[in-house]
């Protein structure tokens, strides 16, 4: 419970009012790093984007202080804070997109695995500079990088649980990517067109 309310600080509109503008208002809505660049500049997307990686990391050393190497109450309360990072309780049960809280809760965890996904997710958005399309590849290899460094196995259940969420909050970037409409770095774009 307390890792899910963690997770659903919203980060993103706190910074966001802290700069004048509400990222549920603009672009795409969401409060996620991108949003939050994207309307109100590079340095309150910074600021989301750190904050959210703490959100995600601070949970899990304090639950390892707390209970020692316990991989299965470790990965349960990355598990949570993610749900908590993408259905807030305080934003009606909506949230971001978890990339960056998921991002937390793995250099916590496993730090190896993740620096392959953060690798993968860096080549990716090099080659189409489109946010969202990185996301989605990173999301996709963290099990089985996960699976390949023998991390425990409720690490690989927490895993797949997060891989499918990731991909499920991104069911309207998906969608986009499909037709060809989904904007990358730099290319305009207005409305819900945004990730």
């Amino acid at each position: 419970m307390v890792g899910y309310l963690f997770g659903a600080i919203p980060v993103g509109l706190l910074v966001g009012r802290a700069w004048g503008f509400d990222p549920r208002v603009v672009g795409s809505g969401n409060i996620g790093t991108t949003n939050v660049a994207r309307a109100g500049g590079t340095i309150p997307g910074i600021v989301t984007f750190v904050a959210d990686i703490l959100k995600g990391f601070i949970p899990i050393e304090v639950t390892r202080f707390i209970l020692g190497s316990a991989p299965s109450a470790l990965a349960t309360v990355g598990v949570a804070t993610f749900v908590g990072s993408i259905a807030s309780i305080f934003l009606k049960f909506r949230g971001g997109r978890g990339v960056a809280a998921s991002l937390g809760v793995w250099l916590a965890l496993a730090p190896a695995p993740i620096a392959i996904v953060v690798g993968v997710f860096s080549v990716a958005l090099a080659l189409t500079r489109i946010v969202s399309l990185a996301s989605l590849m990173g999301a996709l290899v963290l099990p089985p990088t996960v699976a390949t460094f023998d991390c425990p196995a409720p690490y690989l259940l927490g895993a797949i649980i997060m891989t499918a969420l990731v991909f499920l909050r991104h069911s309207e970037n998906i969608a986009r990517l499909i037709r060809g409409e989904e904007p990358s770095i730099g290319r305009a774009a207005t409305d819900k067109a945004l990730e």
